[in-house]
This record gives structure tokens, C-alpha cells and sequence, in this order.
């Protein structure tokens, strides 16, 4: 089995508003005071609890002594206290910081709930969830015939527009392609564009950011000069809000794009392993750059859309040495490592005028086919 979520965008009404905004606050209160009931038995040497147990003791306790925990959707209160056990295992797996308590101002406004009896369905311009009814929905794509409903997650987001995202299991059926030279690429990553593939091809990546960054820091400026906390301080959070969440959607349809066209291509895909946290750092002079390309975002997206073609993204290690071998012969140049070089000629078989980004790309697609034939 494997999971898919679609995202659509929902207009509420004022009543199903309020019902939200009770949710988020419900599920925070309900977080807040499961982490705090689990350090203080911590303190008390007693055991911790369960993820089952704990949401036996919010229904048995927490909602008799707060009564208005009843108004909202129980699968959100549920899921509220698995993220915290969620958060709970990660720590002791060493894979993240301990849970903290969630703030009304800065905490994400999201909950999840379950399907029971036929509480969500996907209409025609509209989705049902529990405790909130049919709402408004912009209906861009349709779930498979064999996919089954599982959960839907409500999100507010920061300029306080809405979407939720409804997850679907299905039976995963993908036949592996074929390992070819046709059907493999190699993509070298670039920091003023997105990348240069093995066949030659340049990705010229908008610069999102950039083109918004006057508008941004108009914006920006007049949110300066407003008091904290007033109704226009607030407002004007929110047009900043809309600009930055205009400029992701801009990098993201990109991205998806870009990723959806290579995979309808290539069924493999070669690429460097890359620490762009590194890249994006001060000490190369390309951060802000770095960061507007959202190479990651792509890498990921590359990543699930091979699988589900039956294909597989290749990343070849960091540390392999792609711009400094001539791609036709093999000959390692030390010389190449100044990256100011952009064109090389090959004292070993004379090919002349080597493009350093081609060249590395074409490296690149030759190991990782070395490592899926290995």
C-alpha cells in the first residue's frame, strides 16, 4: 500500500470560520496540557504514557474538567496528542529537539481528522468534513477509482487563506523501467539558474524572489511604522504574508512543472548530493540565490514522481570529483578546481573547449549509471 494526498483550497463560511478557529485552539489546548501532564509524570518517576493511554486520559479527565473540549471533531483531539507521541519518539530517536508548547500567535493553525461513516467526501465544487459540512472547494483533480479516503488535514495559512490536504491509500502496483542510456540523465546543479543536464539542456530558474523584492520590502516597510498588536499592524502582516505565499506558489508551480516534464522523459535521473545548507552559506556569496532556486523542494519532487513511474533518483556522493574529469577519456584535472575555469581543454586526449558545467553533468550520469548497474 501507498499513500497520496491531494490538496485543495476551501473558502468557509463565517460559521465554519469560528468551528476552525474553536479546532486550532482545541488542539492546542489539548497538546499543551498532554505535554504537560507527561513531564510531570516524568518528574514523579512514574511511567510515561502511551499515545492510547493518553487520549484515554484526555476523554476520561481533560474533557470533563474543560467542557468545551466537546465542541470540536474528536479525531482532532486524538491526532493532536499522537503528534505529540510522534514528537516524543523522535526525540528519543535522537531525530529531534524536545516538544515544545505550541503558541496561539505563532503556532501553524492545522488539524487533522479521520473518516467514520462517510464524514468526508470530495463534490462537485465542494468537500464535507466533519463538524463543518459541505465547504466551498476549488476541485482541480480527482481521486483514483481504487484510492481509499483515509484523513483530511485543515490548514490556515499565514495571509489566512485555507486548504486541506486529503489523504488516500492505494494498492501499489509499478513495473521497474529498464536501465538505458536513453532513459538515464545526468543534472549538474547551478546556483544562477536550477541545473544543466547531461544532454546540454540549461534550466534557466526564475528568479521569484527578486522580482518581488521591491514590492516585499515596501510592504515590509510600512508594517515597521505600525504599532504591534494594532488592527493595522495586523493587516499589514497579512498583505507581507500574501506576498511571501505568492512568491512560493510562483517557485513551487515551477518546480513542479520542471519535474513533471524530465519525468515523463527520463525514468532515471543522476545528481549530486549536495549540502545546500552549506551552499546557502554567507561564505560562497550566493545565499540568497541558492535559497530562491529551491533545489531541495526539487530533488523531492524528482524523487516521488520517478517511483511512482517506476523509475529511481541516483545521487552520486558529494565528494566525487564531476567537474575535474574530461567525460570522454577519464583524465582527472587538478586544475579545474578553481571554479573561475568554465572551459577546459584535455591535456590527456586533446578534447578541446570542455564546458565545465556539461562535462560534470555527463560525469555525473556515468557514475550513477555505474551504481545502478553495480
Amino acid at each position: 500500500m501507498a499513500n497520496k494526498a491531494l490538496v485543495y483550497a476551501i473558502y468557509p463560511n463565517e460559521k465554519q470560520n469560528i468551528q476552525c478557529q474553536k479546532t486550532f485552539g482545541c488542539c492546542r489546548f489539548v497538546y499543551n496540557q498532554m505535554l504537560t501532564v507527561q513531564k510531570e509524570r516524568h518528574e514523579k518517576r512514574e511511567k510515561h504514557l502511551s499515545k492510547t493511554k493518553a487520549n484515554t486520559y484526555c476523554n476520561q479527565h481533560l474533557k470533563k474538567e474543560h467542557p468545551f473540549l466537546k465542541e470540536v471533531d474528536k479525531f482532532a483531539l486524538t491526532n493532536a496528542i499522537y503528534h505529540l507521541a510522534d514528537g516524543y519518539d523522535r526525540f528519543f530517536k535522537h531525530l529531534s529537539r524536545f516538544p515544545k508548547y505550541k503558541s496561539k500567535h505563532k503556532a501553524k493553525k492545522s488539524y487533522t481528522t479521520n473518516i467514520t461513516n462517510g464524514n468526508i467526501e470530495i463534490g462537485d465544487n465542494s468537500i464535507k468534513l466533519p463538524k463543518l459540512g459541505w465547504v466551498r472547494a476549488k476541485i482541480h483533480r480527482r481521486p483514483k477509482e481504487n484510492w481509499k479516503l483515509k484523513s483530511a488535514t485543515v490548514t490556515q495559512n499565514r495571509d489566512d487563506t485555507y486548504q486541506v490536504s486529503i489523504l488516500f491509500a492505494y494498492e501499489e502496483s509499478i513495473s521497474p523501467a529498464a536501465v538505458t542510456e536513453a532513459t538515464t540523465i545526468g543534472l549538474d546543479y547551478k546556483s544562477d539558474g536550477l541545473y544543466i543536464s547531461s544532454e546540454g539542456d540549461i534550466c534557466g530558474m526564475p528568479h521569484y524572489f527578486r522580482q518581488s523584492a521591491d514590492k516585499l520590502a515596501k510592504a515590509q516597510r510600512k508594517l515597521r511604522h505600525k504599532t504591534i498588536g494594532s488592527k493595522n499592524y495586523n493587516k499589514q502582516q497579512k498583505r507581507v504574508a500574501r506576498i511571501h505565499r505568492h512568491i512560493a506558489n510562483q517557485r513551487k508551480d515551477f518546480l513542479q512543472k520542471k519535474s513533471t516534464e524530465i519525468t515523463n522523459l527520463y525514468s532515471f535521473v543522476c545528481v549530486e548530493d549536495l549540502n545546500m545548507k552549506a551552499m546557502a552559506n554567507r561564505g560562497f556569496g550566493n545565499g540568497k540565490a541558492t535559497l530562491d532556486n529551491g533545489y531541495g523542494m526539487f530533488l523531492t519532487m524528482l524523487d516521488y514522481k520517478l517511483r511512482d513511474r517506476g523509475g529511481q533518483l541516483i545521487k552520486v556522493g558529494r565528494f566525487f570529483p564531476s567537474s575535474q574529469l574530461c567525460s570522454h577519456c577519464g583524465f582527472k584535472n587538478p586544475l579545474v578546481k578553481n571554479l573561475s575555469i568554465r572551459h577546459w581543454d584535455c591535456p590527456n586526449c586533446g578534447k578541446t573547449h570542455i564546458d565545465r558545467d556539461i562535462n560534470a553533468a555527463k560525469n555525473i550520469k556515468k557514475e550513477g549509471l555505474r551504481l545502478l548497474t553495480a
